[in-house]
């Protein structure tokens, strides 16, 4: 294949400049860490631009008015990447137990909307680092049904594919960009994760190729099309056409690194257009400090923070539901009675804001009317606003305190989740206990 010949040839053009000066390799590195954050996550339907990834990864800058997922997307994406790079340093071997670490560091446990049998949506738990619980098939655009392996042939199937690698790197002038190149394409092929399969085989692709001293492989998203091409040309049985899609974008990167190890300049014809996109998003930034108004903050917090909290704890509560007869949940605001955060009255939140003071509660209520005895559960989330910090309690005790503009972390909605969980399940065992002694 002519793409691979020019690879290893850039290659060996690569090794004669090497070891490359420390600084110049910062910054390769650093363009490869970008391109690459921002690519894959895009890839899968990510919507932050790459001025916003790149404000995210370098200064912290969040972008506004964009989904929660993406930006911990980008975040969990970026510390598995540093992971990586670090580990080819150590020389560490591929194993199950690496790809299942770097599944949990890139995606950790979130959630993710799945359709029900009747079209119903639900919020279905991603668990990071676990092989598949459920079929990960998907319709091709003729309507076919295109078949991964069943989560009971997900681990044999994974154990066999690392034998195969191990075997193949063990065998004389290996070819370390086929081996890659068709770890990807089988692990793909195997889909063992529920979600975050295609980031996880290019991470897994490129930390081979590192390993063996080639710079990594940028899927660019404007090529989306050619990728998903040569993978299914792949699945019509032409390995070769994919494997030579890979090596064409491993001549790109070995341009660009062996630019960059001669001092040369490494920028795209679009890095100005990136770099403009990035002074936009800091003007942005400064802008919305300047003009957000408390009920601007607020209505974020609804929209991101605390509807995914509401989300993700009345998703677990009604796993009790066959112990209950019924359950209800609403929020107190005012005087008034809501059974959504989008119906609150945003006139009155304003007014309310204006004393400097807000207690939202929300109740959540199980009633059993029969069997056990006395089984009524309830829980509270209260977030009250004063001055320019709110609080969050939970049944009337403070557990966490926030500045105005900064959102809940997935761990911190989490634990409050897992808290209640467990003092409901806690509750549970109480009666149950009391009426066995009866």
């Amino acid at each position: 294949m002519e793409e691979i010949a020019n690879a290893l040839e850039l290659k060996n053009e690569l090794d004669t400049l090497r070891p490359i000066d420390k600084e110049k390799e910062a910054i390769i590195m650093q363009k490869f860490r970008l391109d690459w954050n921002y690519h894959s996550n895009h890839l899968e339907g990510n919507v932050l631009t790459y001025g916003e990834t790149k404000a995210l990864i370098l200064f912290g800058i969040t972008a506004q008015g964009k989904p929660l997922k993406d930006t911990l997307e980008i975040t969990g994406h970026n510390d598995a990447i540093n992971w990586v790079i670090d580990l080819v340093k150590m020389e560490r071997p591929l194993t199950e137990s690496f790809i299942r670490d770097l599944h949990s560091l890139l995606l950790q446990d979130s959630y993710k909307e799945s359709k029900n049998a009747d079209g119903t949506i639900v919020p279905r738990k991603i668990s990071a680092g676990k092989y598949k619980t459920t079929s990960n098939h998907v319709e091709t655009v003729t309507g076919e049904i295109f078949y991964f392996a069943t989560p009971e042939e997900t681990p044999a199937k994974m154990y066999d594919l690392l034998n195969w690698y191990n075997e193949k790197i063990k065998e004389e002038n290996v070819n370390p960009i086929l081996v890659a190149a068709e770890f990807h394409y089988r692990f793909i092929r195997i889909h063992p994760f529920d979600d975050g399969n295609g980031r996880t085989a290019r991470i897994v692709m490129n930390f081979i190729l590192m390993q063996f001293g080639f710079p990594p492989v940028i899927i660019k998203t404007e090529d989306k099309a050619n990728y998903f091409a040569a993978l299914q040309l792949a699945d019509a049985g032409n390995i070769e056409a994919f494997v030579t899609y890979i090596a064409k974008n491993l001549v790109y990167s070995l341009q660009i690194m062996i630019s960059g190890a001669k001092g040369e300049s490494i920028e795209e014809e679009d890095d100005l257009d990136k770099e403009i996109a990035l002074l936009e998003q800091k003007i942005k930034k400064i802008d919305i400090i300047k003009e957000k108004t408390k009920s601007d903050y607020l209505s974020d917090l609804f929209q991101i923070s605390f509807s995914n909290l509401i989300n993700k704890f009345e998703f677990q509560m009604k796993k009790f539901e066959k112990i209950y007869s019924e359950y209800h949940f609403d929020f107190d605001f005012d005087g008034g009675k809501y059974k959504n955060l989008k119906d609150f009255d945003l006139e009155k939140i304003n007014t309310a804001l204006n004393r400097n003071y807000l207690d939202i509660n929300y109740r959540y209520l199980h009633f059993k009317k029969e069997g056990l005895e006395n089984i009524y559960f309830e829980s509270n989330i209260s977030v009250i606003f004063f001055k320019d910090i709110y609080h969050i309690k939970l049944n009337e005790k403070d557990i966490l305190e926030n500045p105005y503009g900064t959102q809940l972390t997935d761990s911190e909605i989490d634990k409050i989740v897992k808290s209640e969980v467990k003092r409901h399940k806690e509750f549970i065992e109480q009666k149950i206990a009391e009426q066995e002694n009866k």
